[in-house]
């Protein structure tokens, strides 16, 4: 039981690598509070934790409303681990990328990281440490096509890991983050029947083939990285960003 005790917070936690990190989380031990936009989908993965003889909570909130990310966070009292992963996508450069989109993508996957942790780091500074484990993205590392404000976005949330990491050293707070490829959840393939109708079966070989080793990850593999990271057994690890991407950085040549 790696994070036996723990109290834990994960944005995003009612679908895709958010989901897979709630219930491994809880298998190992962990209080996990679910914050989620989506209630039906929370609740769901609220039940199959308790069903197995976890420990989890939902909190219905959106992430880019620091107010009640605030309160929330209060609720809950003491965190040890915060896994920041809401967050939206966007397809288009930056000539068809429009400030509604814009700041869309914007309020949730920078803002919202922020709030979060704006109200958790002060908790952790005062309790005497915690963990906080980010997920970017390999778009935040390479340029991807039609990704504009995805990649922005996610460029943000690797350099708030490295700001954090850095300011609070001395207070025992780890800043990790991950950077994931391609990961096949319900919410790809949702994005490419919207945005590839009538292509669904070409566009998800192309997208998993553009990983050298020939497919998407699975949200559990994330997690399984998630659980080392926010463990004692990476104790001596902060400030680092880890590609979990099947070779697309460093072997797409």
């Amino acid at each position: 039981m790696k994070l036996k005790d723990k109290i834990a917070i994960v944005t995003g936690g009612g679908s895709g690598i958010g989901k897979a990190i709630s219930q491994t989380f809880a298998e190992e031990g962990a209080f996990v509070h679910i914050l989620d936009l989506n209630e039906k989908a929370g609740a769901n993965v609220v039940e199959s934790i308790s069903r197995k003889g976890g420990k989890a909570q939902l909190h219905v909130c959106s992430v880019a409303n620091q107010k009640v990310v605030m309160n929330v966070v209060d609720r809950i009292g003491r965190v040890d681990i915060l896994v920041n992963n809401a967050g939206i996508a966007h397809v288009g450069n930056v000539e068809n990328c429009s400030e509604e989109d814009f700041n869309k993508v914007f309020e949730v996957n920078v803002k919202g990281a922020y709030n979060a942790l704006y109200a958790v780091v002060p908790k952790m500074r005062i309790q005497g440490g915690g963990v906080i484990l980010n997920i970017a993205s390999i778009a935040a590392l390479v340029g991807i096509s039609d990704r504009f404000v995805y990649s922005m976005s996610k460029g943000a949330v690797h350099a708030m890991t490295m700001s954090v990491a850095r300011d609070y050293l001395k207070y025992n707070i780890r800043c990790n983050s991950i950077s994931p490829a391609r990961v096949h959840t319900p919410f790809v393939d949702g994005f490419i029947a919207k945005n590839y109708p009538g292509k669904e079966e070409e566009m998800f070989e192309r997208l998993a083939q553009s990983q050298p080793i020939g497919r998407m990850a699975q949200p559990e593999e994330i997690a399984k990285l998630a659980l080392f990271l926010c463990s004692d057994d990476a104790a001596f690890i902060t400030g680092n960003d880890y590609p979990i991407d099947g070779g697309f950085v460093k072997l797409n040549n």
